[in-house]
């Protein structure tokens, strides 16, 4: 029996995540869920799996939950961001679902990384902020990290066992080939991409998916980051990755070879396969997910991602080379921009714009504390923030 912390169980990997924990009630147990503002599901969760503890951002929300938990629920409700590093590096956890959204989840994901745990990374923030502190931090403390976006998951799958960035040649690896749908606008001209809404930009044509990152989606923007996240895990620089658009997301990513060869691994488009490769490694257990009819299927397309209609992409790729804190410059101003989006506050164009100034202007620090990037992520959302209000 293995105990299981959801950061972010409220969510739709954390949904998920749940979903297949409980077709396996012999394997695994929940020690702690955490929720953001979905209290009243939160409540629902704990009553069905019965944590030993329920964690909200602030205090006021954990006296709503109480309110709305049964007496005889067991769950202990707390709250704050002490609270969630502390259900995520607890002694008795093993594994630790990771999804929280947004630069939020960096530091409880980060503790569970050095608590040595099994990290099930769905955050890709953690890794796109203070990806060098979050690798090392697996590696000093004899972790396992496990990447749950689908692209990551199937490349990690497609890799020969026992992967290393420094012995990629000698195992014959070229390159990553990562897949991405194109979104809800990969055919739209540009002058119809001026005039895009949040209700269009969140109807994503092959996830379901929370709405920041479904903008992302649409933007590319989430692929950029994923770029950033695969540099990352797998020791590549952005020149040995291919953006491939394909946008039956039936190929989740790819591997190419010298000898020519390339490696996919495929499926329906559900998170609970990977979430359950995830949990279970090295073994694999019943997602829920039905098998993938290729005869239905029928065929497969491919092609370049557009960088000129999404430049977000671009960006991504350059914050990475130039190092230091201008991937969490980058995510800071890509979340403020967003949420000015959603808000009907900024153009879907706008995204791009928006960070591609504050990009080009913030200072740059340091990428070896956690204190550095955060100050980083504080002057790029304060800085993005004002350049909103002058364009107002």
């Amino acid at each position: 029996m293995q105990l299981l912390t959801v950061l972010g169980s409220t969510g739709s990997i954390g949904v998920s995540t749940l979903d297949v924990v409980a077709m396996h009630p012999d394997r695994y147990q929940v020690f702690a869920l955490t929720g953001h503002s979905q209290l009243e599901l939160l409540a629902r969760q704990c009553v069905r799996f019965q944590p030993c503890y329920a964690v909200v951002g602030q205090e006021e929300l954990a006296i709503k939950l109480r309110g709305l938990l049964p007496r005889d629920c067991p769950t202990k409700v707390l709250s704050g961001v002490e609270s969630l590093v502390a259900v995520a590096e607890h002694d008795d956890v093993d594994i630790v679902m990771a999804a929280i959204v947004g630069a939020a989840g960096l530091l409880p994901s980060l503790a569970a990384a050095k608590a040595g745990k099994r990290l099930l990374l769905a955050n890709k923030e953690s890794l796109v902020v203070a990806g060098r502190l979050m690798m090392e931090a697996v590696a000093d403390n004899g972790g396992v990290l496990l990447p749950i976006d689908s692209e990551h998951n199937a490349i990690f799958q497609s890799l020969p066992a026992g992967y290393r960035g420094e012995s990629r040649k000698s195992l014959g690896v070229e390159k990553i080939l990562l897949t991405a749908s194109g979104g809800p606008f990969r055919t739209s001209s540009a002058s119809a991409m001026l005039k895009v809404t949040p209700e269009q930009a969140c109807a994503h044509p092959n996830w379901s998916m929370g709405r920041k990152i479904s903008v992302d989606s649409a933007t590319l923007m989430n692929k950029g980051l994923e770029l950033i996240e695969a540099c990352w895990l797998f020791s590549v620089e952005p020149a040995e990755v291919e953006v491939v658009v394909h946008p039956q997301s039936v190929i989740h990513s790819m591997v190419q070879y010298v000898d020519g060869s390339v490696i996919a691994q495929l499926g329906n488009p559900d998170m609970r396969t990977p979430i359950a490769y995830g949990l279970a490694w090295p073994e694999r257990i019943a997602s829920g997910v039905s098998p993938l009819d290729m005869v239905a299927t029928s065929r497969l397309d491919f092609e370049a991602p557009d960088l000129e209609r999404f430049p977000c992409l671009r960006l991504a790729a350059e914050a990475f080379n130039v190092g230091g804190s201008a991937c969490a410059t980058l995510n800071a101003a890509n979340e403020v921009a967003v949420a000015a989006f959603l808000r009907e506050e900024l153009s879907f164009m706008g995204i791009a714009a928006l960070v591609e100034r504050v990009l080009n202007s913030a200072p740059q620090f340091g990428s070896d504390s956690l204190e550095a990037l955060i100050e980083a992520d504080n002057v790029a959302r304060r800085m993005a923030t004002e350049q909103l209000s002058s364009t107002a």
